[in-house]
């Protein structure tokens, strides 16, 4: 499956997700539990609060990054639960696919009102 078939089903599940919770208002542990629940019944496989060990000139550094959500080891997923996603969150998350040699990423924002509004596309052209 590609990244993008992927995403496409992450999309599904997120609005899902939003709709079966309620909309905006809980904290983003709660959308993220929700999120590996809803993936994992679509027959995806997740991973959450994922450890990576970060190099600094070939030496790892003591503190790991933690991605929220990983899915087929390849679609990293930001899990936000905020008024408004400001540009740093994507910049994040394209740091992040840089260090994990990953493709795409999404940003899913379960603060808005509407979270398919809330979803941003974040590729790595590596």
């Amino acid at each position: 499956m590609t990244e993008n078939e992927l995403s496409n089903i992450i999309i599904g599940a997120a609005i899902e997700v939003h709709k079966e919770l309620g909309g905006p208002g809980l904290l983003e542990d709660i959308y993220e539990e929700a999120l590996c629940l809803e993936l994992t019944d679509r027959g995806l496989q997740v991973a959450r609060q994922v450890q990576v060990p970060v190099l600094y000139k070939g030496r790892p550094l003591k503190k790991p990054l933690v991605l929220d959500v990983l899915v087929v080891d390849s679609v990293i997923v930001e899990v936000k639960a905020v008024e408004k996603v400001i540009p740093i969150f994507n910049a994040q998350l394209l740091t992040y696919l840089r260090l994990t040699k990953k493709k795409l990423g999404l940003v899913i924002n379960f603060g808005e009102i509407r979270v398919s509004e809330g979803i941003h596309r974040v590729v790595n052209n590596l």
